[in-house]
């Protein structure tokens, strides 16, 4: 579960505007050449500044990607009503989803807190559903995109969690999350490992330590970035903060 696979690379980029740069052109390429071979493409997106800030530059740069030909998911979800400005899926919108032409059938988000799941468990189920048939159909993301905090969680999966230790489930409600608001819905590490490639995209010198322990093969519970892993390939993307505590 902690054993990083020869197909890991790390990228140092010179600042957090190099890395976003980097990181739009990596999403444009990754989904292009799926398209290319598959006809069609899935991506699971981000939230936080890096991630929303990737997304506005593919905007800017979005090369040949088929935009009807591309399925949407994301790795997690605030339970917070639809129009709250705290929802990844609403700050995916803003960035990039409102501006290029999406198939509406095939943008999959997390349902609000405020639509006709108004438990988070079951909105979980609803998601998981969505998940599940989308991988009957394809066997797997094509990328999932990675945010990382401070002390190494992805998604809304962080340290010593039952949410990380989930083995079996691809989509889980969390209710107690250290970082506000408490309440989410969240892809499971299998889940990501469903994935081609996973990308993550990590700047900041808060977040320098963890990368460290991450990369070098921490265990899962104790820094959830850690089992990020992509069948085909693990990608890190850091800026030259982020990259600071390794050897």
């Amino acid at each position: 579960m902690t054993e990083r696979t020869p197909a890991d690379t790390v990228e140092v980029h010179p600042d957090a505007e190099a890395l976003v740069t980097a990181a739009a052109a990596r999403f444009v390429e990754i989904v292009v050449a799926a398209q290319a071979a598959r006809g069609s493409a899935s991506v699971v997106l981000t939230g936080g500044g890096t991630g929303i800030s990737m997304l506005e530059r593919v905007r800017e740069s979005p090369g040949a990607i088929d935009w009807s030909e591309l399925d949407i998911f994301w790795g997690d979800e605030r339970f917070v009503p639809a129009g709250d400005g705290e929802r990844n899926e609403l700050q995916a919108r803003e960035a990039l989803l409102d501006h290029v032409p999406v198939d509406p059938s095939r943008v999959h988000p997390v349902a609000a807190s405020d639509s006709e799941y108004p438990d988070p468990i079951e909105a979980a189920a609803e998601y998981s559903a969505a998940v599940h048939a989308h991988l009957a159909e394809h066997g797997s993301f094509d990328l999932h995109l990675l945010g990382m905090g401070g002390e190494g969680h992805v998604n809304s999966l962080f340290p010593d969690t039952d949410a990380v230790r989930e083995t079996h489930e691809l989509v889980v409600a969390v209710t107690n999350s250290p970082k506000p608001p408490p309440v989410r819905v969240t892809l499971t590490l299998p889940a990501v490992r469903r994935s081609r490639q996973v990308m993550l995209v990590v700047a900041g010198a808060g977040k320098a330590d963890a990368v460290a322990a991450a990369i070098g093969a921490a265990k899962p519970v104790d820094i959830p970035a850690a089992g990020a892993q992509g069948m085909e390939s693990t990608l890190w993307l850091l800026d030259k903060d982020a990259a600071a505590a390794l050897s």
